[in-house]
């Protein structure tokens, strides 16, 4: 039954007029006319006499069944509001996360928590703490990893740094180099607001003893900018060792850079979260980083 034939229904009724009943419906009048023809027709009674507007018998009688099924609707609504969400972990990622740990987890927590749904959101290098403190993901593939009280940190691998050049460099045709041979490259600039634990990553600053890096006059906040910039010959990028096979770019070398200490990708959650679908996915990821992280040359 249309419900619209019904609210009309019940309009005239309470207005007992049809034209103050369209007009509190923000109907026509012969819209509202039609619904209650249709009405009669359906049920194969007349409900209403016309003048003046008053309940037949059978009008009588259906009226309080019509109320009944609207305020049933509204119940019905009322309650399918209420219902909780279905539950969802949101997951970060920057550049290519933890190499093939990343898509590992991910698979082995929808096993292990098929009523979870799993979204995933693209961090910049600006994100790898705000995405979490400002409750945007739960959980968050990022390096190097975070100083933060707010944060707690899984190691999930340990990795080779490599610098990614022009492949019209020289520094490009090497096998290796050291740190000594791209301390003075020119690398992307980053944003002001990038957190000081990532831009000292890109830039080594430990091997530099205090000592501004040279920046290209080209920022990046994401891989591909570091790869656009470099493809055309503009500037520098550095990165962990798995980034190279995530990212073969024309006109772009990743080199080892052999003397330059390893760096983690880590799990990074908020320290006070209690969700348990975060407790499982941390650790799930520490069981298989231990597990699979020396097959895949990643520990």
């Amino acid at each position: 039954m249309d419900l619209r034939r019904l609210t009309s229904f019940l309009a005239v009724v309470e207005e007992g007029h049809f034209g103050k009943a369209a007009e509190r419906l923000f109907r026509s009048p012969a819209s509202v006319t039609a619904h209650i023809k249709q009405l009669e027709h359906d049920l194969g009674v007349r409900l209403l006499d016309r003048s003046p507007v008053r309940l037949t018998p059978a009008g009588e009688r259906f009226v309080g069944h019509a109320r009944s099924l609207l305020a049933a609707l509204d119940a019905a609504v009322a309650d399918v509001a209420e219902a909780p969400a279905e539950p969802t972990l949101r997951v970060g990622v920057m550049s290519n996360g933890s190499a093939e740990l990343t898509p590992a987890v991910v698979q082995a927590f929808q096993r292990a928590c098929p009523e979870v749904a799993v979204e995933f959101l693209a961090l910049d290098f600006t994100e790898h703490v705000s995405a979490l403190v400002q409750h945007r993901v739960d959980v968050a593939f990022v390096r190097p990893a975070p100083v933060d009280e707010r944060i707690a940190v899984d190691v999930v691998t340990t990795e080779r740094r490599i610098v990614v050049v022009p492949a019209s460099w020289g520094l490009a045709d090497a096998p290796a180099v050291h740190l000594d041979d791209v301390l003075d490259l020119p690398y992307v600039s980053l944003p002001e607001h990038t957190p000081r634990q990532f831009s000292d990553y890109l830039y080594f600053a430990d091997a530099r003893g205090g000592l501004s890096p040279h920046r290209s006059r080209s920022h990046a906040v994401t891989p591909h900018e570091v790869l656009t910039t470099a493809a055309a010959g503009r500037g520098a990028g550095s990165a962990l060792e798995s980034f190279q096979r995530y990212y073969p770019w024309p006109g772009t070398v990743c080199v080892p850079v052999l003397d330059a200490p390893p760096e983690h990708s880590v799990l990074a959650t908020r320290a006070d979260d209690r969700n348990p679908a975060v407790r499982t996915f941390r650790s799930l990821t520490t069981s298989l980083a231990r597990e699979l992280g020396p097959r895949l040359r990643l520990a």
